[in-house]
């Protein structure tokens, strides 16, 4: 069924200029290095193309699409295309998610493992925005709905300066349910909303997470939580929050104690 949906998707977006010039021009790239026997005169670059102005389109940018995914990209080199390609094209969202459609359309399953693997490309590199279009649009097809994905998602998007969005998905698909949501996630939220000074929200986290007995387990989360408090002018709150967890900042002095004096001295 969502192969069918990406086809009908593909023949709406084949006209789009830019999607098929980005991608035609990788193609004779590739295809140049990958047969010798071509000659000179068929290679084509960025350069030659005048900003991917639209002078030189395809007569059959159907074919095109067709011939350059579905045929000449070899399995192993799937990811690193798609990732190329992606780097290349307009930051749109037409764009992208056209690519995304033409990349995957062909495929007899949906590609989620070398999508996977391009999220994880794309984060070394730290294009953040198209992660955030990657998922997103993964997310349209009704495909990796789960908290990793939308953990992700949320990472992405603070680290694009969007904090406010991440508030939205975090209130929509995560947050209505604390009790299944794992720990890693929700100190994921609160780092998000003490970067950001968003400290009601942190706030209103943190009583949540008590509301459904979900203990803190790191000094460094506890402190975020504290500080909150304090810069919101409840200090009660803070001594409060301190003399509860005050087991976890005695174990961290404790381990930091043992660790110390189970360092040797160095001779000068």
């Amino acid at each position: 069924m969502w192969r069918s949906v990406a086809l009908v998707n593909l023949v709406k977006r084949v006209s789009q200029l830019d999607l098929v010039k980005a991608q035609n021009l990788r193609y004779c790239t590739i295809t140049q290095d990958r047969n010798p026997s071509l000659d000179n005169g068929s290679r084509r670059t960025l350069s030659d193309d005048d900003g991917l102005n639209g002078n030189a389109m395809s007569q059959n940018p159907g074919k095109d699409i067709k011939h350059r995914i579905g045929k000449n990209v070899p399995k192993k080199d799937r990811v690193s295309f798609l990732v190329n390609t992606l780097l290349d094209v307009q930051d749109n969202k037409e764009a992208v998610y056209g690519t995304l459609d033409s990349w995957a359309a062909w495929e007899r399953e949906f590609p989620i493992g070398h999508l996977k693997q391009a999220l994880i490309n794309l984060e070394k590199e730290q294009q953040w925005h198209r992660v955030v279009q990657v998922i997103k649009w993964m997310l349209s097809k009704g495909q990796g709905t789960t908290m990793n994905t939308y953990g992700q998602l949320i990472r992405a998007l603070d680290m694009d300066h969007r904090a406010k969005e991440a508030h939205e998905i975090w209130v929509r698909k995560v947050g209505d349910d604390l009790h299944s949501v794992p720990w890693q996630l929700c100190k994921l939220m609160i780092g998000v909303y003490y970067r950001n000074n968003m400290l009601d929200n942190l706030v209103k986290l943190f009583k949540s997470m008590e509301a459904f007995d979900r203990k803190i387990y790191e000094k460094s989360v506890l402190m975020k939580i504290a500080d909150s408090y304090e810069m919101l002018g409840l200090v009660e709150e803070k001594d409060r929050v301190l003399e509860k967890y005050s087991n976890l900042i005695d174990e961290t002095a404790k381990r930091r104690t043992k660790k110390s004096r189970g360092t040797p001295s160095k001779e000068k």
